[in-house]
């Protein structure tokens, strides 16, 4: 707030005013000083009322001792003023060279184009250094004479905050200051007293910057109260909508985790790359994502259905309706929601199939669980068993057809046996080639025993003739011998061709007999392969029902759903600065 200037009414007593009349007629310097006694009472008067800063038609400066001296009662009041008689006004008064400068000086001030506040400021500075001052122009000359600047801030603060300390002397001046009356004078109706409004070039470019900065303000202020409208609007309002939700509205579900193995057996006799990969993870990994697949399928959804009843449980009226199926859903709507509740994750460099289930029962979810892992069991095993089925299948093909090979051949050769009624012709022949030999010695033996009775010169006639006798006996037998021996080897029924025969029906029953062994064989292998194939899901950790409810994560999702709609206002307002840009330019 600008200070204002105070006024001064004074009353004064009629022999105050008597004395101060008389002083003012007989001492000459004063009367040239104080104010003359015939100044009409109506001027005396406005001049108790003027506060304006103007410059009276003749100043009368007053000496600061002379005026600190003067009593406050010194001076009559308006009233006295008006009932006191008049006195004739001196006649032929000449203004002095001080007061010409001084008139020069003020006459140059009032064409600097000084406001009213600073005069008024330069009024109280003038005050507060006990400066007799007429008016205000005059306030200024003065202090410019005594080297003080009336504009300069630290004089503005001193009219706030008095200087404090001092000598004794500059107090008793301070006192005679305060004591001293200092009334305002008369204004001259007609001179221009008014401030100039004409502004000086760095007056009106500070006002101009003042307005400038006062409008960037306003619109700064504008586009932010419209700023924090939008953004309310916008992101905090679907906020608060979304935590409300979470909070308040939200059905608590509960998640039930468990994890599982598909483990291979033991490979006993593997050999190469197989071998390498039989006991790591990547052994079963098609395995597990084939099981993955399926419990993420809507064929398990149907199957967990039709035994715990998948639709009925999330069809129930206090659940929430965003979260809730409507009555009589379709399998599609129903595999949506499966597969909201229900996750699947293998972990490859592990291979564990980890698995979570989320119902709005614990003790459901973990039902739900049990049941999911042991559909996978199942799968599992069907997954290898159709192959093992078709190995063993195959291999016991083989093996019964070696078998029936093998008794074809057998039979054949029981009835080549049965058809020579000779079990074995070879051993027939090599009895007859056997006879045939030992006839043939004894024959030769028989033959020099009679040669050696005939070398006598007297031989023994009996002697001679049982040797000659047995000789001959021999030989009847060796050609009835060497007769069967040809007999047997010639013709189709042949002794020899009977034993080809019997051979090669040998030969061919010894080569199924290999076969049937070789079939044998291939299906101990391949029982052992199909055991090697056999998989098995091992269960890590059992699903157990939780306590607490995990879904819906209240705080996560409402931060979420901030950031999702700052996201969103935030690529909306940059799309529309730049299309409005483009426009633009």
């Amino acid at each position: 707030m600008k200070p204002k200037a105070k006024k001064f009414r004074i009353r004064r007593s009629p022999t105050a005013a008597a004395a101060n009349a008389t002083s003012a007629a007989t001492s000459g310097a004063a009367a040239t000083n104080a104010v003359p006694a015939s100044m009409p009472a109506t001027q005396t008067a406005a001049q108790a009322r003027s506060d304006t800063a103007v410059e009276p038609a003749r100043p009368r400066p007053v000496d600061p001792p002379q005026a600190a001296q003067q009593p406050p009662t010194a001076r009559p009041d308006s009233a006295q003023s008006q009932s006191a008689p008049p006195e004739s006004a001196p006649q032929g008064e000449v203004a002095s060279a001080r007061e010409t400068r001084a008139d020069t000086d003020i006459d140059a001030i009032r064409r600097e184009g000084l406001t009213g506040r600073q005069l008024r400021m330069a009024r109280r500075v003038a005050q507060k250094h006990n400066l007799p001052a007429t008016s205000d122009f005059d306030a200024v000359r003065l202090l410019r004479q005594h080297g003080i600047d009336p504009f300069q801030r630290s004089n503005m603060l001193e009219l706030v905050v008095p200087k404090s300390g001092g000598s004794t002397g500059q107090g008793q001046e301070d006192g005679a200051a305060r004591d001293r009356v200092q009334l305002p004078q008369t204004v001259p109706a007609k001179k221009q007293t008014l401030p100039s409004t004409e502004l000086s070039p760095a007056e009106r470019r500070n006002r101009e910057i003042g307005e400038i900065q006062r409008d960037i303000m306003k619109r700064r202020r504008r586009k932010t109260l419209l700023l924090l409208t939008r953004l309310a609007f916008f992101v905090l309002l679907p906020t608060l909508i979304v935590g409300w939700y979470m909070y308040a509205v939200a059905t608590p579900l509960y998640a039930t985790k468990s994890e599982f193995l598909i483990l291979k057996a033991d490979n006993g006799g593997g050999s190469g790359l197989g071998g390498l990969l039989s006991g790591t993870q990547f052994a079963t990994s098609q395995d597990s994502i084939a099981v993955q697949s399926f419990l993420q399928s809507k064929d398990a959804m149907l199957r967990l259905d039709q035994d715990l009843g998948f639709k009925d449980h999330f069809t129930q009226d206090w659940i929430d309706p965003i979260q809730r199926l409507g009555d009589n859903p379709s399998n599609e709507e129903a595999y949506k929601t499966y597969k909201k509740n229900v996750k699947i994750g293998y972990d490859p460099t592990e291979g564990v199939i980890r698995m979570e289930v989320v119902a709005a029962d614990p003790q459901v979810s973990a039902q739900f669980s049990r049941n999911l892992i042991s559909y996978a069991e199942k799968r599992v095993n069907h997954l290898s068993e159709q192959k093992r089925e078709d190995q063993m299948k195959d291999a016991m093909q083989g093996f019964e057809n070696a078998q029936a090979e093998r008794r074809k051949a057998q039979e054949a050769l029981v009835e080549l046996q049965q058809k020579g009624a000779i079990l074995d012709p070879e051993g027939v022949i090599a009895a007859l080639r056997s006879q045939i030999n030992n006839i043939e010695t004894q024959l030769q033996e028989r033959q020099l025993d009679l040669a050696a009775l005939l070398d006598n010169t007297r031989p023994n006639r009996a002697k001679v003739d049982g040797a000659s006798g047995d000789v001959r006996r021999l030989e009847e037998l060796l050609t009835q011998l060497n007769q069967r021996m040809v007999d047997a080897s010639k013709g189709e029924n042949s002794l020899a061709q009977l034993s080809v025969r019997i051979q090669m029906a040998q030969a061919d029953l010894a080569t199924r007999d290999m076969m049937l062994q070789s079939a044998l064989q291939q299906v101990e292998q391949t029982r052992m392969e199909a055991y090697r194939q056999v998989r098995y899901l091992t269960i890590s950790v059992e699903p157990v029902a939780s306590e607490e409810a995990s879904y819906p994560r209240k705080f996560e999702n409402t931060i979420l759903a901030f950031l999702i709609f700052s996201g969103i206002y935030l690529m909306i307002s940059l799309t529309a600065s730049i299309l409005r840009e483009q426009v633009t330019s």
